[in-house]
């Protein structure tokens, strides 16, 4: 069989590979999915997603941001539905929790505004989330377990606590900083992701096959269309010729007719020329009776001297 004398080692080692490169493409698609908005698809891609990263014997480096941008991915979509939770202590959030993998996705890059504005809007519409619902109890521990006491976000912590004591939404403030704009910063940071990693093996090779299917089944599709037109116009061509043969040969059987016809009544006038007006024996220096019967006009008996 083969593969029997492959050490263990060497397939472990393959398998790993095999892993990486569908890790890679499932994350791939995963952020398709949720930049499209298909969230049959996202979730399918999720839990594929999920099942290779618990398959992993261990997470090599180069693996760590694909694997938390599907975790993060994963939490995200669910940041509204407060009773979901992804961590062990049941108090943290979805939100929280996607934020505690934005950290680590921010370690994993430079430094931008992009990254930053996520970050705001994170922290903001963990505490917003509760406050849209009245739950202002559970708004004021997210506060807390959110925010530091640095200056950083002194101001930021402020303007939330003062919406959340004085139990009225700010909804212009909110407005600024709401859930699809969250949404919205995610989907631009996705762009740039799915650009630095279209060249994925399994993308790339997958992509190929595809193409490769496509223009076989566009070639099989085109060539019975091909075959019937040149069959339809060489049976034309076929029935114009024996059209043409068959009034040709009209054409040539009226003529030998006509030809026939005019043969056979010349004969005929000869016999009865015959029958009706014997020839007389001919004086001497006459034409022969036989060419006279052709060529002469006889005069009938009683005008004959």
């Amino acid at each position: 069989m083969a593969g029997e004398g492959e050490s263990p080692g060497l397939f472990a080692e393959t398998e790993a590979v095999a892993a990486g490169w569908m890790l890679e493409f499932t994350c791939y698609a995963l952020c398709r999915h949720f930049r499209e908005g298909r969230t049959r698809d996202f979730e399918r891609s999720r839990d594929t997603a999920q099942a290779i990263i618990n398959g992993l014997s261990k997470i090599a480096t180069h693996q760590m941001k694909t694997v938390y941008l599907c975790q993060f991915l994963t939490r995200i979509s669910e940041g509204k539905t407060l009773g979901r939770r992804f961590e062990s202590d049941q108090r943290i959030s979805p939100l929280e929790s996607a934020l505690s993998f934005w950290k680590l996705l921010e370690e994993q890059s430079k430094p931008d505004n992009l990254h930053e504005d996520i970050h705001r809007l994170i922290l903001i519409q963990a505490v917003a989330v509760h406050i849209e619902r009245g739950y202002f109890k559970e708004a004021t521990e997210v506060l807390e377990r959110l925010f530091s006491e640095s200056e950083s976000n002194k101001a930021l912590r402020m303007k939330l606590a003062l919406i959340i004591n004085g139990n009225n939404p700010d909804l212009p403030f909110l407005q600024s900083f709401s859930y699809n704009l969250l949404i919205d910063k995610i989907k631009s940071y996705i762009d740039v992701f799915l650009t630095e990693n279209s060249t994925n093996f399994l993308i790339k090779a997958a992509t190929k096959e595809v193409e490769t299917k496509r223009l076989e089944a566009t070639m099989s599709h085109d060539k019975p269309e091909n075959t019937i037109e040149t069959n339809n116009e060489s049976n034309l061509e076929t029935e114009q010729s024996n059209l043409e043969d068959r009034r040709s040969i009209a054409n040539e059987s009226s003529e030998n007719a006509r030809e026939h016809l005019k043969s056979s009544l010349s004969q005929l006038l000869i016999e009865l020329r015959a029958i009706h007006f014997p020839p007389r024996e001919s004086p001497p220096g006459s034409l022969p009776a036989s060419i006279c019967a052709t060529n002469c006009v006889t005069q009938p008996h009683h005008l004959q001297n």
